[in-house]
C-alpha cells in the first residue's frame, strides 16, 4: 500500500487545500472582466478617433475639393492662347486697331485695346418742339426713320446714312497707314435736309473724344469758345491730335455761320457719357447769324455731378473727356482729323479734296470686291436688291465691336456670381440697338456671311471666342463686358451659369473652312487656316467633350438642354434660352427624361467637323468618327425623336398639350377693397395630366405679357439653314430631288423679295418677320443673321 499523505491542517482547524487544486477566486473573475471591458471601451474610443480624424479629414477634402470646383469655372482652359495678348496691338495689326469697333453708337470709333481713348458723335435737333432729342447711342425708342451702314470693308473705311425727322446726316470715314501707332483716320460729316422740310433746320452736332482710366487730354480753344483741336497721349497712341475743322457748305470753301461750344471734365466711365452731356446742356446761348433772327439755342455748359450718397459713390478712376460742339444751318459739311504723332512722313492731311478722292477710290475697290466675292449681278440680282445686299453686309461689318471686361458666372459649387478672367472679344453684334454684345450661338451664323469676305477676320473672331473657354470647356454663351455693355443689360441676364449651353454655331464656320482647305489645299489661305486650326484644335477638343457630357439626354446618343425655365406657373410652355430658340415649345413640365432633337442635331454636325479637323492636322480621330457615323445614323434619329402619329421628328418628354392660361382667382374678404389685393394674373392649368410622349406642340401665345417669340415668326438664320438644305438635295439623285428644286426656289424668291421689299418700306433689316404679312418685328436694326439673305442671294451655302 501506499504511503497516505498528511492534509495541512491550519491552527483554526480549516485543512489547506493542495497545491494542484485550483479553486475559483472570485476577484480575478472580475478583474479580467474589468479587463475585457476596459479593452471594448479603448477599442470604441479608438474607432471614435479615427471615426473624427476620417469626418475631419474628409470634411477638410470635401471643403477642398468644393473650393477647387468652385474654382473651376473661373479657370481658363491652361491650353496656350489661341492668340497672343498683343495680337491687336498696333505693331501686331496696324490695319484693324482703329475702327468703329463701338456698334453701340451712331457713329464712333476705338481701338483694339482693353483701354482705348475713344471718339464719338452726339446731336440734336435745335429749335423744335417738345423736349431735347439728344443722340448718341443706338436706342429703338429715337425711332428714328432709318440708319446704317451703305458700305463698310471692315478695314480701312465706311459710308453711313442716319436718317433723322427732318434732316440726313452722312457719316464717311477713311484710315490711313503710317507711323508705328495705326496710323491717321479722318471722319466726315454732312447734313442735308429733307425736301419735305418746312425750312432748314438747325443742327447741333457734338465730337468728343473720352479717355478709359490711361491717358491723358489737352483742350485747345480759340475765340474763347472755339474747341479747334485736342492733343493728347496714351500707352496705346503716344502722342496724337485730333482737329475740328469749320463746316462748310459741301466742297465749296465758303464757310457757314456757327455758333461753338465746349465741355471739358471728367468722366467715371464710358457708359456715362450720355449723362454727362445732358446733364451740363444750358439754354442760355444766343445763335445769331448775319442774317436771320436771333434765337437762344441749348449747348454744353459747365458740368456738376448730381450729390450722392456716401454708400452710392461710383468708386471708379475718372478720366478725360472733352467735347466739341458746332451749332449750323442745314446743309453744311464738317471734318475732323485724328493724327498720330508717330506718323512724321505724312504726305498732306487727310481732308477736302484729299479725303474726297480718297473716299472714291476706297468706293471703287468695295464694289468690285462685293461682286468678285458673292457675284450678284452675274446671278442677274437688280441693281437695287445689289445694292441693299452691299448694305446688309456692310451693316454686319459696321456692327463688329472690340470689347473688354469681366462676365459674372456661376456654377452648382458657387454661393455668390464670381467674376470671370479679363478678357477681350472681337466679333459681330447681332443688334446695334438692342443687343450690342457678343452672343456665341449667333456669332457662328455672323462668321458665314464674314468669312466670304474676311477669312483673317474670321479666324481672329473666332479665336477671340475660344480663347474665352475655361478648363472644364464651357464658354459663357452671352459676353457682357465693360461699362458701356452692362448698361445696356438688365440685370436679370447679367448672370452666365456654368451648366448653361448655346447652339456650337462656330463648328458651321469650321465646317466650312475646313472645306475651303480641302478644296484648295495649295492656296496661301489655307496654310494660315491649317496654323489657326492647329493652335485652336486643344480647345475645340474639350468644347467639344463639354457639350458631350454636360448635356446628354438619359438614353446613351441622345441629348437635353439643361437651363429650361423652372417657373411652371406663368408659361404655358417654360422657356429654353439656352437653346437659343427661346420660347420654342418644348415638353410643357421639364423634366431629366427630355431628349431634345436639335442639340442632336447640332452634336451630329460638331462631332463631323471634329473628326475633319483631327484628319488634317494628323491626330487621332477614331473617336469623333464612331460618334458622327453613330449620330447620323438615320434608325437611331428615327428611334430616339420619330413620331409615327405626329409624321414628324420631335422633342421628347413629359408632356401635355391641354394647357391653357387662366385668371387666377385672387380671395378678397368681404367688405374689403378690392384695389388693395394683388391684380389677378394669366396662370397656367392643366387640365390633363402630362405623361412621357413626344411633344406636339406648335405655336401659341405663352405668357400674359409676352408675345410669341420663336413661335410662328420668321427667322432668316432658321431660313438659311432649310434653304442650304434644300439647295443639297435638289442637286442630289434621289425620289424628293424635284420636289427639293421646287422648294428651294421658292422659298429663297420668298425670302429674298420679303426682306428687301421691307427693307425698302422701313430702312432696316429686322429681327423676324410676320409669317401672314411678311412685315418686320421686333429689335432693329438687325443686321447680325439676318443678313444672311446675302448668302441667299449669292447661292453660296
Amino acid at each position: 500500500m501506499g504511503r497516505h499523505r498528511k492534509r495541512n491542517v491550519t491552527g483554526d482547524g480549516v485543512p489547506h487545500p493542495r497545491k494542484e487544486e485550483k479553486p475559483s477566486v472570485p476577484g480575478r473573475k472580475e478583474k479580467k472582466k474589468k479587463t475585457s471591458t476596459m479593452d471594448i471601451g479603448k477599442f470604441l474610443i479608438n474607432v471614435s478617433i479615427g471615426l473624427c480624424v476620417f469626418s475631419l479629414v474628409w470634411f477638410f477634402y470635401a471643403l477642398y475639393m468644393r473650393s477647387s470646383l468652385a474654382r473651376r469655372v473661373v479657370t481658363l482652359h491652361p491650353s496656350p492662347r489661341v492668340l497672343d495678348t498683343n495680337s491687336t496691338s498696333a505693331g501686331v495689326s496696324p490695319e484693324r486697331f482703329w475702327g468703329s469697333y463701338r456698334p453701340q453708337v451712331y457713329f464712333g470709333m476705338k481701338t483694339r485695346s482693353p483701354r482705348s481713348v475713344v471718339t464719338g458723335l452726339m446731336w440734336m435737333r435745335q429749335f423744335s418742339d417738345g423736349d431735347v432729342s439728344l443722340r448718341h447711342t443706338c436706342e429703338q425708342s429715337d425711332r428714328l426713320p432709318g440708319y446704317g451702314w451703305l458700305m463698310h470693308d471692315g478695314l480701312s473705311f465706311g459710308v453711313q446714312e442716319i436718317h433723322d425727322r427732318d434732316f440726313t446726316l452722312t457719316t464717311e470715314f477713311a484710315k490711313r497707314m503710317g507711323g508705328s501707332h495705326g496710323g491717321d483716320w479722318t471722319w466726315r460729316v454732312t447734313a442735308k435736309q429733307h425736301s419735305s422740310a418746312p425750312y432748314p433746320p438747325v443742327v447741333s452736332l457734338m465730337f468728343y473724344v473720352a479717355t478709359d482710366t490711361q491717358g491723358s487730354l489737352r483742350a485747345h480753344v480759340e475765340d474763347r469758345t472755339r474747341l479747334s483741336s485736342v492733343t493728347g497721349t496714351s500707352e496705346e497712341l503716344g502722342n496724337f491730335k485730333i482737329t475740328f475743322r469749320r463746316p462748310t457748305a459741301g466742297e465749296a470753301a465758303s464757310g457757314k455761320y456757327a455758333s461753338y461750344n465746349y465741355l471739358q471734365t471728367l468722366s467715371p466711365g464710358l457708359d456715362k457719357l450720355t449723362d454727362i452731356v445732358r446733364s451740363s446742356l444750358n439754354p442760355r446761348f444766343v445763335f445769331s447769324p448775319p442774317s436771320g433772327e436771333k434765337r437762344v439755342y441749348i449747348a454744353v455748359d459747365t458740368y456738376n455731378p448730381p450729390p450722392q450718397p456716401q454708400q452710392q459713390k461710383d468708386s471708379r478712376i475718372e478720366s478725360d473727356f472733352i467735347v466739341h460742339q458746332v451749332t449750323v444751318q442745314t446743309p453744311f459739311q464738317i471734318e475732323v482729323l485724328f493724327e498720330s504723332g508717330s506718323f512724321r512722313d505724312r504726305p498732306n492731311q487727310l481732308a477736302g479734296l484729299v479725303l474726297t478722292e480718297e473716299l472714291a477710290v476706297r468706293k471703287a475697290v468695295f464694289d468690285d470686291k462685293f461682286e468678285r466675292t458673292f457675284r450678284l449681278q452675274a446671278k442677274r440680282v437688280t441693281p437695287g436688291q445689289v445694292k441693299f445686299g452691299k448694305a446688309a453686309l456692310s451693316n454686319m461689318l459696321g456692327g463688329i465691336g472690340y470689347f473688354f471686361g469681366q462676365s459674372i458666372v456661376q456654377s452648382a459649387y458657387n454661393e455668390h456670381p464670381l467674376l470671370y478672367p479679363e478678357g477681350a472679344l472681337f466679333t459681330a453684334v447681332p443688334s446695334r440697338s438692342f443687343f450690342p454684345r457678343g452672343f456665341l450661338w449667333d456669332e457662328g451664323f455672323h462668321q458665314l456671311l464674314l468669312s466670304k469676305w474676311d477669312p483673317q477676320g474670321t479666324r481672329e473672331a473666332v479665336a477671340h471666342w475660344l480663347d474665352l473657354i475655361n478648363v472644364e470647356g464651357w464658354i459663357p454663351r452671352e459676353q457682357i463686358l465693360g461699362d458701356e455693355a452692362r448698361s445696356k443689360v438688365p440685370s436679370e441676364f447679367m448672370v452666365q451659369r456654368n451648366e448653361n449651353a448655346n447652339p456650337p454655331t462656330l463648328f458651321l464656320v469650321l465646317d466650312k473652312l475646313v472645306g475651303q482647305l480641302e478644296s484648295h489645299p495649295d492656296a496661301p489661305s489655307s496654310r494660315d487656316t491649317l496654323a489657326f486650326l492647329r493652335k485652336l484644335y486643344p480647345r475645340l477638343q474639350t468644347w467639344f467633350e463639354w457639350y458631350n457630357t454636360t448635356q446628354a439626354g438619359p438614353l446613351p446618343n441622345s441629348y437635353r438642354w439643361r437651363g429650361r425655365d423652372t417657373d411652371t406657373n406663368l408659361f404655358l410652355n417654360p422657356k429654353t434660352l439656352t437653346s437659343g430658340l427661346d420660347d420654342y415649345p418644348r415638353a410643357s413640365h421639364p423634366s431629366t427624361d427630355e431628349r431634345h432633337v436639335d442639340l442632336y442635331c447640332w452634336m451630329a454636325l460638331a462631332s463631323g467637323t471634329m473628326a475633319s479637323v483631327a484628319r488634317l492636322l494628323g491626330e487621332p480621330r477614331q473617336e469623333y468618327e464612331r460618334t458622327h457615323l453613330t449620330l447620323t445614323d438615320n434608325r437611331l434619329l428615327s428611334e430616339l425623336h420619330w413620331s409615327e402619329h405626329l409624321r414628324v421628328f420631335c422633342d421628347y418628354g413629359n408632356h401635355t398639350h391641354t394647357v391653357q392660361l387662366q385668371q387666377e382667382k385672387v380671395f378678397v374678404p368681404p367688405g374689403q377693397p378690392r384695389h388693395q389685393f394683388p391684380v389677378a394674373r394669366l396662370v397656367r392649368a392643366v387640365r390633363k395630366a402630362p405623361r412621357l410622349q413626344f411633344v406636339n406642340a406648335l405655336g401659341y401665345r405663352n405668357t400674359e405679357h409676352d408675345a410669341p417669340y420663336w413661335r410662328g415668326a420668321i427667322w432668316i438664320n432658321i431660313n438659311y439653314l432649310a434653304i442650304r438644305a434644300l439647295h443639297h438635295y435638289s442637286t442630289k439623285e434621289g425620289p424628293y430631288r424635284d420636289m427639293a428644286i421646287v422648294l428651294y426656289q421658292e422659298l429663297r424668291t420668298n425670302i429674298i423679295n420679303n426682306v428687301y421689299k421691307q427693307y425698302q418700306d422701313t430702312g432696316y433689316i429686322w429681327e423676324q418677320y410676320n409669317d401672314s404679312t411678311g412685315r418686320g418685328q421686333g429689335s432693329h436694326p438687325f443686321t447680325g443673321w439676318s443678313a444672311l439673305v446675302v448668302l441667299i442671294m449669292a447661292e453660296e451655302y
